[in-house]
């Protein structure tokens, strides 16, 4: 398929440039691509530094054992525990740092750079306490034990929070949705306003009082653990934000079907917009590099007829649309629509039309 002159070339470049859709299209492309190794050639001088410094450590700890250094006997286990807390401590903060650094070289977007040093900060803190406390205990055995009896009853006692808390990794990583984003999980529909550790917060569309595409006016709150049990539908895929709706309405079996078909469907290729036409073109190719190129995207409306219960005909219509947008662009059709066969009343009886 090709492209219609500079401006749509430079439209289609704008697109691909957009973050999303490069995340989306590193996700889903056929290609393989390799990660230089850069970040470990300037980290290295301070991997050096912190090699060096483990060394010393080492030796002091088995000059200790040697009894070579001037340090009463009594005191030698102590100061051999210090010392190996430090090696230790030393190998935590040199993991971290080297961590960061390849997670931040390779995720753009700031945001989940600060929510994944914060993760490593954290992850970090708790191994440096765990070495800290191991020195208040006659011996790595005892340690070991007792933190392991302490993280068995916190993991009981606080099993939901740490799901939901793994659950927010995971959404942190593989993005199953963001901020802003339409999404169906379980029973519940709506845009994300928030992601936080423990939960997420969705502005809500539908609910229980309303049966159109428009915010009910609440907030609904679920544990991020719900990515582990629940289909996560996402309706504002980067790579296709659209969707397919549907719109219908009913004519008698007297009616020009003909007339009725085509009138819809030249009133929804007009009020679409070729902007939206051209827009699905320009996304077809860019899906052309990823396994959805084997999809048929008809990117015109189409109409189909249908018998309906008792002695009606349902004429639908089928188009694309923004998920944020279906509610008033059916809204907008409706009326179009209708507007438009009511003036042809010879072609096109309602259902009200025969009543006597």
């Amino acid at each position: 398929m090709e492209t219609s002159g500079p401006m749509e070339e430079k439209e289609l470049e704008d697109i691909k440039k957009d973050k999303k859709v490069q995340r989306a299209l590193s996700e889903n492309s056929t290609s393989v691509q390799k990660e230089s190794a850069v970040v470990l050639k300037k980290e290295a001088p301070w991997l050096g530094i912190t090699a060096i410094l483990f060394l010393i450590f080492g030796a002091i700890y088995f000059l200790l054992g040697w009894e070579r250094l001037p340090i009463s006997s009594i005191y030698i286990p102590l100061a051999q525990k210090i010392v190996m807390a430090a090696m230790l401590i030393s190998l935590v903060l040199s993991a971290t740092k080297l961590l960061k650094k390849i997670i931040n070289r390779k995720i753009e977007d700031k945001t989940t750079v600060f929510n994944f040093d914060r993760i490593a900060n954290l992850f970090a803190s708790l191994l440096i306490l765990g070495i800290i406390l191991s020195l208040l205990f006659a011996n790595w055995y005892a340690a070991m034990v007792s933190f392991g009896i302490v993280s068995l009853i916190l993991g009981f006692a606080l099993q939901n929070p740490i799901t939901s808390f793994f659950g927010w990794l995971y959404i942190l990583i593989r993005k199953p949705y963001e901020v802003g984003d339409r999404i169906r999980i379980g029973n519940v529909y709506g845009d994300i306003i928030n992601v936080s550790y423990i939960d997420t917060t969705l502005w809500e569309f539908n609910g229980d009082y309303l049966s159109g595409d428009h915010p009910s006016g609440r907030i609904i709150r679920f544990a991020n653990s719900k990515v582990f049990s629940e289909y996560i539908y996402n309706y504002s895929w980067p790579l296709f934000p659209f969707i397919w709706n549907e719109m219908s309405l009913f004519v008698s079996y007297e009616s020009d079907f003909k007339f009725v078909s085509d009138t819809v469907k030249r009133i929804v290729e007009t009020e679409i917009g070729e902007a939206m036409v051209r827009r699905v073109k320009r996304f077809k190719i860019i899906l052309k590099d990823t396994p959805v190129d084997e999809l048929d995207v008809n990117e015109y409306p189409s109409v189909i007829l249908r018998a309906h219960n008792n002695t009606w005909v349902e004429v639908m219509v089928r188009y694309l649309v923004e998920p944020k947008n279906s509610g008033r662009v059916k809204k907008k059709l409706f009326e179009v629509v209708m507007e438009e066969l009511k003036k042809h009343p010879e072609k096109v009886m309602f259902p009200n039309a025969n009543i006597q």
